[in-house]
């Protein structure tokens, strides 16, 4: 069977060209029954779009890219589909660019990504993203941008972003653990240059501040997002002379890594030490036993990213609910078997 195209879609709709681009554009010229029959005969027809010839012919890019620089596949993973399910109810393409944050090239890449691939704009996931001097180095060159960021409030400037408060989510883990009986709370750092990290370790010390909890320093290791850094990290804590009562992973990677940690000198989870990770991924989910942790919603952030992208592009083409320049995620608290212990 041959690939549907755009006359053949205005032929079985029995309207016009201009009028399945407007439909496939979501101008809002058009009417809603037109929409809806023009959208039904798409589905039909499975007809999708070519968006190199559609870039080509007119002045206005409907091509997208996908920034990023994170060691979690699982990230990169939920982050890519969630952008790219927005490309696809919104008529884009999307190219994806990994690169390395730390070269000191990379406002010369992005920018030369934009221009060479014609690319309307950019989603930049972290660290990236959350670097202003590449930021604001990318906006004087007139590339369009919206960024995800970690941040406990609004962050200042024009640029559109998504912000997901660990802050509080790292708060709402800590205090679960603090309800658990638990004083002695160790925290396992990711890397500084994500501000991830940081916004985390603030949560976990304001909550045992609020609580009375002397901060330790000694309990807080600096590490990386990987799961042998943390195995590494809790044997050191764990095989000590006051080992911590539990650990707080900075994601699942690290909490995981710590689990098995425990199991290999011979301690009980929950009944030794507590365990809790960060993100809710499948070193969460498939553990034993499974991970207390706090859940992103990647996706549905990467989603609401591509739209605020979109919103300043083309603001006909998306609702207002998801028009506002800047807007806030907070990770969810998932308790599971390897907290749910109290001691005394």
């Amino acid at each position: 069977m041959s690939k549907a195209t755009i006359k053949d879609v205005a032929r079985v709709a029995e309207v016009s060209l201009k009028t399945v681009s407007r439909v496939i554009n979501n101008e809002p010229t058009v009417k809603d029954a037109t929409r809806k029959k023009v959208q039904a005969v798409i589905s039909d027809l499975r007809y999708q779009p070519d968006m190199s010839a559609r870039n080509l012919r007119g002045n206005k890019s409907y091509a997208i890219g996908l920034v990023y620089d994170n060691p979690n596949p699982y990230y990169v993973v939920d982050v890519q589909e969630g952008v790219l399910q927005a490309c696809r109810e919104l008529g884009y393409s999307l190219q994806i660019h990994p690169c390395n944050a730390k070269t000191g090239n990379i406002v010369e890449e992005l920018s030369d990504l934009a221009l060479t691939s014609r690319l309307a704009g950019l989603v930049i996931a972290p660290p990236i993203s959350e670097d202003d001097a590449v930021i604001e180095a990318l906006h004087a060159r007139g590339v369009h941008l919206v960024r995800i960021i970690s941040a406990s409030s609004p962050p200042g400037g024009a640029t559109p972003c998504v912000y997901v408060n660990d802050r509080a989510a790292a708060h709402s883990v800590t205090e679960h653990l603090i309800e658990k009986g638990h004083k002695r709370i160790a925290f396992l750092w990711g890397e500084e240059e994500h501000h991830s990290s940081g916004e985390r370790y603030a949560g976990y010390r304001t909550a045992l501040e609020e609580h009375g909890i002397n901060v330790d320093s000694a309990l807080a290791l600096e590490g990386r997002y990987s799961f042998d850094s943390g195995f590494q990290r809790a044997t050191k804590l764990l095989a000590s002379k006051n080992p911590p009562s539990a650990i707080f992973g900075c994601n699942d990677e690290i909490a995981a890594g710590a689990l098995t940690a425990a199991k290999s000198l011979g301690l009980n989870v929950p009944g030794d030490v507590a365990i809790a990770g960060f993100e809710n991924s499948p070193f969460s989910k498939h553990a034993q036993p499974p991970l207390t942790t706090a859940a992103q919603s990647i996706g549905d952030i990467a989603k609401q990213a591509m739209m605020l992208l979109v919103a300043e592009l083309r603001p006909q083409a998306v609702g207002e609910e998801h028009a506002k320049a800047k807007s806030e995620f907070v990770p969810e608290l998932i308790p599971r078997a390897s907290t749910d212990q109290t001691v005394s």
